[in-house]
C-alpha cells in the first residue's frame, strides 16, 4: 500500500539513531528511546505533524497535569508551581531522552496519594454532621486546584461526606422499600456504617493507585504528548494492545477466563463458554490466582499484582501450556494446567433477527453490527462484511419486505471491511476517499459488481456510531440507497488510523522489548460528494429523539481534533433501488413522533439531562440531598417505566440460527437478552414504520 514507502523510510531513520546512540540499553535508557521513537514516528507519519516547541510543550504540560489529577484531589497550587518551571521544557527534555518534569510529577503525585490517605482515613474516623448546610463543586473545570493542603483536606472532607450522604441516602430509599418487614436502623446507624463502606472503597482504590506503576503512569505521559497531535493517536503497552485487537478481531490466544481485582488477589471473574478453562471443569470463577507458570518452568507468585500484570502472563499463543495455582474460597489450594487456545467473542459479532412489519405478511429483517471486525491474520477468522452478507442470505430465505442494519454504537474498526460491506447494497463505485499527507488523494471503491441485497434498506446510527460506521452510513446516503435514521449526528470521526510496532524500529536490544505500539492518524477520509464527516458527523436524513440530543457528544468534544475540510466531489450512482417520495417518509415519521407520548417524553428527559449535567454543585445536608436524590429518581424511574413493555412484535431467530443458538445454554440466554432488548426498543419501533413507508411508497 501507499503507506509502505514513507514507513520504511521512518525506519530507517529511528533504527540509525538507536544504533548510534545506544550501542547498549539499560532501563533508564529505554524510556528516552521510548519517547524519542515516538516522537520520531509522529513527525515523520502522522498526518498533521507538530512542531516540537515551547507552544507545544505547554500544551503537553497542561494535559498532562489535568489528567493526571483530572479531579484535583492530589495536587494543589504549590505543586502545580513547582511543575511550572518545566512547562516551556518539555520538547527540550523530550528529545534529550530527559525525564526531570514527568519524574518530578510523578513524585508529587505519589506524596499526593499517601497524603490524601491519611486524610481520608482521618475524617472518616468521625462522624459527619449531615444537617450541616453546605455544598460541594464535583465539576473540576469550575474549580483549580487546592491552594494548600488545609483547603485540599477541606475538599476531601466534602467529597467524602458527599460519599456517605450519598450512601445513607440509598440506605434509606431500601428501608423504605423494606417497609416495616425489614430491619429499620437510624440515620447515625446508616452513616457509620456508610463511612466503614466508603473507606473500605477507599483502602481498595489507593492500593491499586500506590501500585501503580511507573511505566503505566509513563503511558499516560507519551499519551498526552501524542493527543497533542489528535484524540485518537496514542500510545499501546503490549497489554493494551491485545485490548484493542480484541475489540476489533474478536478474539485471542489465552485459557478463555476473565479476571478481576480483589485486594491484593487477582480473582477469576468470570470463565468463557467454550474455551480451554471452561473445558477443565476445574476452574472456577472467584478463585483467587496465586501462582501462574509458564510451560514447565518455575511458578511466579503473583500475590499483590494488578490485574493487566497476571493477563499477560496468562495469555499466551495456541498450544502453549499454562498452570494457575488457585486457591478457591473453601481454602483449597489447586493446580490447573491449561492449554491455550483461540478464544472467540461471538458476542463481538453480526447478528440478525425478523421482525414483524406493519401490516400482515410484512416482515422486516434486522441486522446488528457491534464493529467493523477483522480477524485478517487468521484464514478461519471472523470478517464483518462476509459476517453481515451471511446474515443477508439468512434474512433472504425467510422473503423479508426490507432489511434494517444497526450501527448504533458502533464505534469503527477496519476500513477495508466498510468498503466490502458498502459493496453489498450497491453494483460498483466509489465508497470513500482517503487522504494522507503529501500524497494524492486514493479513492477507496466497490470494484465487485455483484449486489448481495437490491431490496428496501434503512440504516440506524446514533452520536456513538463513529468512523467505519460514519462511513457506511454516508456511502449510502450520498448514493441514495438507503434512508439513514438516528440521533441529530454520528460522532464525526473523519480520520483513519495504523498502528507502528516499535520493535521494528529498533535493532537488537530483546531486553527491552516488548516496546509496545503506536497508533497514529496517518489519513482523513472523505465522502464520495467532497465532505468530511470530521466534527460535523453524518446527519440523518430522519432524525429520531434521543436522550442526548441537548448534549455535545463527539470528535468536537475532544481536545486537539483536526479540522473540517472538504475536497472534490466524484461521479457516482447507482441502479439498484431508488428512493422516491424521502419528503413524504420523512413528514410521516415526524407526525408520528409528535404524536407518540413515549418519544415526547423522550424530548422532555433529554431536557431534564442537559438540566442535570449544567448542576455539578450539590448540597451537603441530608435532608436537601435527600429531596434532590428523590426528585431524579423518581424521574429516572418514570423513564424507564416508558420502556418495561414490548413495543414490537414477532421478533425471532431465523430458522437457521436457531438449532445453533439451542445448543449453547449460556448463547441462548444471551440471545433471549437480545431479542428482550430490541423487542424494547422505540427506536427500532419508529424505523419499522419508516421502512414500511419505503417499501410502500417504492413499490
Amino acid at each position: 500500500m501507499k503507506l509502505r514507502g514513507p514507513i520504511f523510510f521512518s525506519v530507517l531513520l529511528i533504527t540509525l539513531l538507536v544504533a548510534a546512540f545506544y550501542p547498549r540499553v539499560d532501563s533508564e535508557q529505554k524510556d528516552a528511546l521510548l519517547m524519542l521513537s515516538v516522537l520520531k514516528v509522529m513527525g515523520q507519519l502522522h498526518y498533521q505533524p507538530q512542531q516540537l516547541d515551547d507552544n507545544f510543550s505547554q500544551k503537553v504540560f497542561d494535559l498532562y497535569l489535568d489528567r493526571i489529577d483530572s479531579d484535583r484531589r492530589f495536587l494543589t497550587q504549590k505543586d502545580i508551581k513547582q511543575l511550572e518551571k518545566y512547562k516551556t521544557l518539555l520538547d527540550d527534555e523530550a528529545m534529550a531522552g530527559n525525564f526531570d518534569f514527568f519524574n518530578t510529577s510523578l513524585d508529587l503525585l505519589t506524596k499526593g496519594i499517601e497524603k490524601t490517605q491519611g486524610y481520608y482515613r482521618e475524617i472518616l474516623a468521625q462522624p459527619f454532621d449531615l444537617n450541616k448546610d453546605e455544598s460541594i463543586e464535583l465539576d473540576s473545570d469550575k474549580r483549580d486546584f487546592a491552594k494548600n493542603d488545609a483547603d485540599l483536606k477541606e475538599y476531601w472532607r466534602r467529597y467524602l461526606k458527599y460519599d456517605v450522604i450519598n450512601r445513607v441516602t440509598d440506605a434509606l430509599e431500601a428501608q423504605k422499600q423494606a417497609g416495616e418487614q425489614g430491619e429499620q436502623k437510624s440515620v447515625e446507624q446508616l452513616e457509620k456504617e456508610a463511612r466503614t463502606k466508603v473507606k473500605e472503597a477507599y483502602d481498595s482504590g489507593f492500593e491499586r493507585l500506590i501500585k501503580t506503576k511507573r511505566n503505566r503512569r509513563l503511558s499516560a505521559y507519551l499519551d498526552a504528548v501524542t493527543n497533542i497531535f489528535d484524540p485518537h493517536s496514542g500510545y499501546f503497552e503490549p497489554y493494551d494492545k491485545q485490548n484493542f485487537d480484541l475489540s476489533v478481531n474478536g478474539r485471542l490466544e489465552g485459557i478463555g477466563a476473565r479476571l478481576g481485582q480483589a485486594g491484593d488477589y487477582v480473582k477469576i471473574a468470570s470463565i468463557v463458554v467454550g474455551g480451554p478453562a471452561w473445558k477443565t471443569k476445574e476452574l472456577q470463577e472467584n478463585d483467587l490466582v496465586i501462582k501462574v507458570t509458564q510451560g514447565d518452568g518455575e511458578p511466579k507468585d503473583v500475590t499483590g499484582m494488578q490485574v493487566d500484570e497476571v493477563v499477560q502472563l496468562i495469555r499466551g499463543p495456541k498450544g502453549t501450556k499454562v498452570k494457575l495455582t488457585v486457591k478457591r474460597s473453601d481454602g483449597v489450594v489447586k493446580d490447573i494446567p491449561i492449554i491455550r487456545d483461540v478464544i472467540v467473542f461471538e458476542e463481538t459479532f453480526a447478528k440478525s433477527l425478523i421482525l414483524d412489519g406493519t401490516t400482515p405478511n410484512e416482515k422486516i429483517g434486522y441486522i446488528n453490527l457491534p464493529s467493523f471486525y477483522s480477524d485478517y491474520e487468521n484464514e478461519t477468522g471472523h470478517n464483518c462484511s462476509e459476517d453481515v452478507a451471511k446474515e443477508i442470505e439468512k434474512l433472504k430465505a425467510e422473503n423479508v419486505s426490507g432489511i434494517i442494519l444497526d450501527l448504533r454504537n458502533n464505534g469503527g474498526g477496519y476500513l477495508h471491511e466498510v468498503v466490502n460491506m458498502s459493496g453489498l447494497f450497491i453494483e460498483k463505485g466509489p465508497i470513500v476517499q482517503v487522504k494522507s499527507r503529501g500524497l494524492r488523494t486514493e479513492i477507496k471503491e466497490d470494484e465487485d459488481p455483484r449486489v448481495q441485497y437490491n431490496g428496501p434498506l434503512v440504516v440506524m446510527v446514533n452520536n456513538y456510531s463513529a468512523s467505519a460506521s460514519e462511513i457506511l452510513a454516508a456511502a449510502m446516503q450520498d448514493y441514495g440507497r438507503a434512508i439513514i435514521v438516528g440521533s441529530k449526528s454520528t460522532f464525526g470521526k473523519g480520520t483513519v488510523q495504523r498502528f507502528v510496532d516499535l520493535d521494528r524500529l529498533i535493532v537488537g536490544h530483546e531486553e527491552i522489548k516488548p516496546m509496545g505500539e503506536v497508533k497514529l492518524t496517518i489519513q482523513k477520509y472523505y465522502r464520495v460528494d467532497g465532505g468530511s464527516v470530521q466534527l460535523k458527523g453524518v446527519t440523518p436524513d430522519i432524525t429520531l429523539p434521543d436522550i442526548y440530543q441537548f448534549v455535545e457528544v463527539g470528535e468536537k468534544d475532544y481536545e486537539y481534533p483536526l479540522a473540517w475540510t472538504e475536497i472534490e466531489k466524484l461521479d457516482y450512482q447507482q441502479d439498484v433501488f431508488k428512493i422516491n417520495n424521502i419528503d413524504k417518509i420523512k413528514t410521516n415519521s415526524q407526525k408520528r413522533i409528535a404524536d407518540n407520548q413515549i418519544f415526547q417524553k423522550i424530548v422532555d428527559h433529554a431536557k431534564v439531562l442537559e438540566q442535570q449535567r449544567s448542576q455539578t454543585n450539590y448540597p451537603l445536608s441530608l435532608e436537601k440531598y435527600t429531596s434532590l436524590a428523590e426528585s431524579r429518581d423518581a424521574q429516572s424511574k418514570a423513564f424507564n417505566e416508558l420502556f418495561k413493555n414490548s413495543v414490537n412484535t414477532g421478533v425471532v431467530n431465523t430458522p437457521m440460527d436457531v438449532a445453533v443458538l439451542n445448543a449453547d445454554e449460556t448463547a441462548k440466554a444471551r440471545n433471549e437478552e437480545f431479542i428482550k432488548t430490541v423487542s424494547k426498543d422505540m427506536h427500532v419501533y419508529e424505523t419499522i414504520r419508516i421502512m414500511h413507508d419505503l417499501i410502500r411508497m417504492n413499490n
